[in-house]
């Protein structure tokens, strides 16, 4: 199984279908140790997101640089400049292995997940064990490459990247947070999962609704 343009539309706005529905919950986790503003600020760069239309872009890449720019532009707070950044970032990983019918195979995509993850932290200069989106996307990677490396599809390869980032965004509760608004609060920061972390599984979890199996 493979991922087309067209599919990488629908995984956005799935996404933002997710994050429209949890919305509040995300919120809430950044009211107890952040700006209380991550769901809403998600909410409305995906709404803006959603409304780009895939026909507009030469292929994927194109359709992910502008929606990466899209978040930067739209979403306040550290929000937007990190998935921005991550999605330019896979859009850049992309670029130039498509084939003629805009297609990339399950090892193409996860390369443009990884670079899209290194890129959130260099933008954030964040690492492994700092309570952030990291502390998800680096499990969530492995998972998939060891499921690439396996031969399995695109497909499998997100479930078992989908599971470990839920896992993964459980194991930030017991955190203490090094990075943004929530490091303010030192020891006080443990007890509650990272509002990025959260997101950051929402869009696997997008991901594998999107490439479903037989998709």
């Amino acid at each position: 199984m493979t991922a087309t343009s067209d599919q990488i539309k629908n995984w956005l706005d799935n996404y933002a279908v997710l994050i429209r529905r949890n919305a509040a919950d995300l919120t809430e986790l950044d009211r107890l140790i952040g700006d209380a503003d991550h769901g809403a600020n998600m909410q409305r760069g995906m709404e803006r997101v959603q409304k780009l239309n895939a026909g507009d872009f030469a292929d994927s890449a194109a359709l992910l640089k502008r929606a990466g720019m899209t978040m930067v532009s739209a979403v306040g707070g550290s929000s937007g400049p990190l998935y921005g950044t991550f999605f330019i970032r896979m859009a850049t990983a992309i670029a130039g292995n498509e084939d003629e019918n805009h297609v990339v195979d399950a090892a193409t995509f996860g390369k443009a997940l990884r670079d899209g993850a290194d890129g959130i932290a260099a933008r954030g200069k964040a690492q492994l064990g700092d309570k952030t989106m990291l502390d998800v996307w680096y499990p969530a990677l492995d998972a998939y490459d060891a499921a690439v490396a396996e031969g399995k599809e695109l497909h499998e390869c997100l479930v078992a990247a989908s599971e470990a980032a839920d896992a993964a965004a459980e194991a930030t509760i017991p955190m203490i947070a090094h990075k943004g608004r929530a490091s303010y609060l030192g020891n006080r920061s443990a007890g509650v999962k990272d509002p990025g972390a959260a997101s950051s599984a929402l869009l696997l979890q997008a991901a594998v609704e999107t490439f479903g199996a037989g998709a």
